[in-house]
C-alpha cells in the first residue's frame, strides 16, 4: 500500500500544474454503482473493498469518506497509512479540504469518473479558499496499476420483445417527444442500465447487472450506440440499424458529444436533413442539449457549450421505472421462481444445520449440544454468510475467499440477501433465520422489524405520496425501542436490469422527496436492524405499486396501495407473537397461505412438506 501512496504521488508532482491532492471516487465512466473489475480504481489504491467511498491522496496523508454501512469494514481493512473518515461523524470533504490544505491548492480528478453534479459542487465549495479542481488528462491510477485486469469482451444481445414490453421504435419516439417539450435537441445517456432499456440491448460487463458498457446519444433525427464494436454480433447490429441506431467506437463519444454541442452530429450522418443543412420540420428552434447531471461525467459536460445544456434528471429514469404490463408480469414470475429456489435452500441448509452442527433445525429451539460433529458430511464446505447484491450490511457480506468467510454459526442468527438475474426479471429477497435457540432480545429485534415491514407493505396513501413521507412507517416499530437502521427502506428494482433502480424511493434521506410513487413501480420493503459484531436483521419484500380500492376518493385524488410479488416464510420461532397485533397475526397467517399456495407447483414433496410446516397458521 505504501508503494502505491508513492507511485501516486510521484505521480501528482510531475503533473502540470503539480498536483497537491488527488480525489479517486468509487465510479466508473458510467457513475454506476457496481463496477467492473479493472474500474475499481478506489479499491486498488485503499484496500477497502466497500462500493461506496471517496479516497483523498495528498503529499503527507490518505483518506477515505464513506457511510455508515461501511465504518466496520472500513476499519478492518484500511491500512495505518489510511485513516477512516465516517460520513455524519467526521468533516465532510470540503470542509476538511478547506481547513487543511493551503489556499490556490490543485485538486486533481479524472473528470470521466466524476459526476457534473459532484464535480460542480467541489468546484464552488474549494473556490472559497481559491482552490482549484484540475482535469487530470489521464487516470493517474491506472498509470501504475502493474496488473490492472484487462477489460472483457463480453457480447451485447437483443433483449427480445417478449420480456421488454416495448419496442425500441416507442422508446425513441418517447424520447423524442420529451425532448421536444423541453425545446431540446439532442440527449447524452451515460448510465449503463438506460442504455440497456432504451436499446433493449443486455450484456455482462459488470457482475450481476445485465448491462453492456456503452454511451448513447438521441437527438430528434438519429441516435447512436458507443461501445466496443467487438461486442456487437451482425444480428445485434442489424437490430439496431433497423431501429436507426448507429453503432460507433466507444471511445467516439467524446468527439461527437462536441461535434453535438456545435450542431454538426445530425449534418456528419446526412440524416433528415435537406439542403445546406436545413432541417425538415419544425422542431429545429431547440437548441438544448440535455444531461442528466447524476449520472452524465464532467468530461463529456466540458464538451458542452453550459449556457445550451439543460441540466435535469434524465427522462429515461421515470419511464424506465414505470413497468409495462409484460415486465410486471415477468418481475411476478421471476419472484415465483426465486421464492421456490429461497425454500429450496431452507430446506437444504436446515438440513445440513442438524446433520453437521447437530443443530436444533429451523423449527424448534433446543440447545446446541455439539458445535460440530465429527465426520459430518460436507463440514469442510459449510462456509455460508450473506449471498447479497445490494450494500446494507457490508460486515456480513459474503466473500469469494472461503478463508475470509465467516462459517456459519448455530447459535447465531443468519441473515442472507439474495437476487438473480432472470430473462423476464430481476429479484431481490432477504430473510434472517436462526437454526438454534434466539434469545428474547433476538426475537424482541425481529419481531419489531417484521411489524415495520408489515406497516409499510399494508400503506394506503394519496396520489403524489413521496417515499420519504413513507420511510416512518417502517421505523416506528424499532423506534419504540430506541432502535434504527442506517440505511433506506425501499428503492426500485430493474427488469432485467440493475438491483437497485431509481428515481423513486423509499428513505429518510432528501432525495427521497424528489419522485412521488406511482402505479406500476416497484420498491422494496427492508426495515432492518444491526448489532456490529453480534448479528444482523432485515427482511425484504419486493413491492408493485396499484390502485387502492378504497371506500372514499378524498380530494379526487386516487390512492394507491401496494402489492407483494415476493414469497417466501417469515421464520415464526424468531417471532414473539405476543408483539403482534391480532391485525398482523392475520396478515401474517395470509401472506403464509399465499406462500404454499404460490409456491406449490415449484416445490418437490420433501419441500413442499417443509413449507407447510414453516407456514403453519399462529396466535398470540
Amino acid at each position: 500500500m505504501a508503494d502505491i501512496l508513492a507511485s501516486l504521488r510521484s505521480l501528482m508532482a510531475s503533473q502540470s500544474p503539480p498536483l497537491d491532492a488527488l480525489l479517486v471516487p468509487s465510479e466508473d465512466y458510467h457513475q454506476s454503482e457496481y463496477v467492473s473489475a479493472r474500474d475499481k480504481r478506489r479499491e486498488f489504491v485503499s484496500g477497502f473493498t466497500g462500493s461506496a467511498g471517496l479516497a483523498l491522496i495528498t503529499k503527507n496523508e490518505a483518506r477515505l469518506w464513506t457511510d455508515g454501512r461501511y465504518f466496520l469494514q472500513a476499519t478492518q481493512q484500511l491500512s495505518d497509512q489510511w485513516k477512516l473518515m465516517r460520513i455524519g461523524e467526521d468533516p465532510p470533504l470540503d470542509v476538511w479540504m478547506s481547513d487543511n490544505l493551503q489556499k490556490e491548492a490543485a485538486i486533481g480528478i479524472d473528470p470521466w469518473c466524476v459526476s457534473v453534479d459532484t464535480a460542480q459542487r467541489w468546484e464552488r465549495a474549494f473556490a472559497k479558499k481559491n482552490q482549484k479542481l484540475v482535469q487530470t488528462s489521464t487516470n493517474l491510477v491506472d498509470e501504475i496499476w502493474k496488473n490492472r485486469p484487462p477489460a472483457e469482451i463480453n457480447p451485447a444481445v437483443d433483449h427480445p420483445l417478449e420480456f421488454a414490453g416495448r419496442s425500441v421504435a416507442e422508446k425513441l419516439k418517447a424520447l423524442r417527444e420529451k425532448l421536444s417539450s423541453e425545446k431540446a435537441r439532442g440527449i447524452i445517456i451515460t448510465a449503463l442500465d438506460e442504455v440497456a432499456w432504451l436499446y433493449n440491448i443486455r450484456g455482462s460487463d459488470v457482475s450481476y447487472s445485465p448491462v453492456v458498457h456503452a454511451f448513447a446519444i438521441v437527438t430528434l433525427n438519429s441516435a447512436f450506440l458507443y461501445v466496443d464494436k467487438r461486442k456487437v454480433s451482425s444480428k445485434v447490429s442489424s437490430s439496431l440499424q433497423a431501429n436507426g441506431i448507429e453503432v460507433r467506437e466507444y471511445g467516439a463519444v467524446s468527439s461527437d458529444a462536441a461535434m453535438l454541442a456545435s450542431n454538426q452530429l445530425d449534418q456528419a450522418t446526412g440524416v433528415n436533413f435537406g439542403q445546406n443543412g436545413v432541417c425538415q420540420n419544425d422542431t429545429c428552434d431547440n437548441d438544448l442539449i440535455w444531461v442528466d447531471p447524476a449520472s452524465c461525467c464532467y468530461a463529456l459536460f466540458s464538451k458542452l457549450d453550459a449556457n445550451k445544456v439543460l441540466l435535469q434528471q434524465s427522462p429515461l429514469a421515470l419511464a424506465k421505472a414505470l413497468k409495462n404490463p409484460v415486465e410486471l408480469d415477468g418481475l411476478k414470475n421471476a419472484h415465483i421462481r426465486d421464492g421456490a429456489a429461497v425454500v429450496q435452500y431452507l430446506v437444504w441448509l436446515d438440513k445440513q444445520m442438524q446433520e453437521i452442527y447437530g443443530a436444533s433445525g429451523y423449527f424448534l429451539e433446543g440447545e446446541v449440544t455439539s458445535k460440530k460433529i465429527p465426520n459430518a458430511p460436507c463440514r469442510e464446505t459449510m462456509k455460508l454468510t450473506e449471498v447479497s447484491v445490494s450494500d446494507k450490511l457490508e460486515g456480513f457480506r459474503a466473500s469469494k475467499e472461503a478463508k475470509t468467510c465467516a462459517e456459519l454459526d448455530p447459535n447465531s442468527i443468519y441473515l442472507f440477501d439474495s437476487g438473480a438475474q432472470y430473462l423476464d426479471g430481476t429479484t431481490d429477497i432477504t430473510r434472517t433465520v436462526h437454526f438454534g435457540k434466539p434469545s428474547a432480545h433476538e426475537k424482541a429485534c425481529y419481531t419489531s422489524v417484521l411489524k415495520g415491514h408489515i406497516a409499510l407493505g399494508n400503506a394506503r396513501f394519496p396520489n403524489g405520496t413521496n417515499g420519504y413521507s413513507l420511510d416512518i412507517l417502517a421505523r416506528i416499530p424499532l423506534w419504540r425501542y430506541g432502535l434504527d437502521y442506517r440505511h433506506g427502506t425501499g428503492h426500485g428494482i430493474g427488469s432485467y436490469l440493475n438491483v437497485h433502480e431509481g428515481p423513486h424511493q423509499i428513505s429518510f434521506r432528501p432525495q427521497a422527496r424528489n419522485v412521488p410513487l406511482q402505479v406500476s413501480m416497484t420498491v422494496t420493503d427492508e426495515p432492518g436492524y444491526y448489532e456490529d459484531g453480534n448479528f444482523g436483521i432485515r427482511l425484504e419484500n419486493v413491492l408493485v405499486i396499484k390502485e387502492a380500492d378504497t371506500e372514499f376518493n378524498f380530494g379526487d385524488k386516487g390512492y394507491l396501495s401496494f402489492e407483494h410479488i415476493t414469497w417466501a416464510p417469515y421464520q415464526i420461532k424468531l417471532i414473539d407473537l405476543s408483539i403482534l397485533t391480532p391485525e398482523e397475526i392475520q396478515w401474517l397467517n395470509r401472506y403464509h397461505s399465499k406462500c404454499r399456495e404460490i409456491l406449490a407447483p415449484s416445490l418437490h414433496k420433501n419441500e413442499m412438506e417443509w413449507l407447510k410446516k414453516a407456514t403453519e397458521p399462529v396466535s398470540a
